[in-house]
């Protein structure tokens, strides 16, 4: 896809797609046979809902078969949200992964390496972290500038919940433990 075509569709999608309250997050246009797909990705710091996606959907369409950004190659338009899976490059991608776990490459001016740790607070220069503790040590807290992040995506957790539920009870034992002594 042409730069000029991306900026002529950014242009045309992005005000109807703020006027729902979301982010334009990304426009891919690839060949699927004889047609194209375009793709928008769209977001928001409540994540986005199907019925919104759907209605979004109906909305861009009718502005596309109205005007001639796509041409008149037959398309398929797809209105969706970012995977979990996507990167993290912009400060609002890290604040609406507050409390996510994410694995960051440093950059080599920050020391080179990754951290992998939880997002424990976002502002406008950098990301406050809670480092796991190793072997039985309490978290440690590091503070990233944005600048310091090389690149940054959110570490998928199966068993969160059954682990904070854990720390929960075992938290709940120790403070009825702290009571009978008293």
């Amino acid at each position: 896809m042409s730069t000029t075509q991306n900026e002529r569709l950014r242009e045309l999608l992005e005000p109807l797609v703020s006027d729902k309250g979301l982010d334009l997050e990304e426009i891919e246009v690839t060949p699927a046979g004889k047609r194209r797909v375009l793709r928008v990705v769209v977001d928001s710091d409540e994540g986005v809902l199907l019925d919104t996606c759907a209605e979004l959907s109906r909305t861009l369409s009718e502005v596309l078969d109205e005007s001639d950004t796509m041409g008149g190659a037959p398309y398929v338009l797809e209105v969706t949200s970012p995977g979990a899976d996507r990167p993290l490059t912009e400060p609002r991608h890290f604040r609406r992964a507050r409390g996510r776990l994410v694995k960051a490459d440093l950059t080599e001016t920050a020391g080179g390496g990754e951290v992998t740790a939880r997002i424990a607070g976002v502002d406008a220069t950098g990301i406050d972290l809670e480092v796991p503790g190793v072997k039985g040590r309490r978290p440690t807290s590091r503070r990233l500038g944005f600048e310091d992040i090389a690149k940054a995506r959110v570490e998928i957790e199966f068993n969160r919940k059954a682990a904070e539920k854990r720390a929960q009870d075992e938290s709940a034992a120790a403070d009825d433990e702290g009571k009978e002594e008293a």
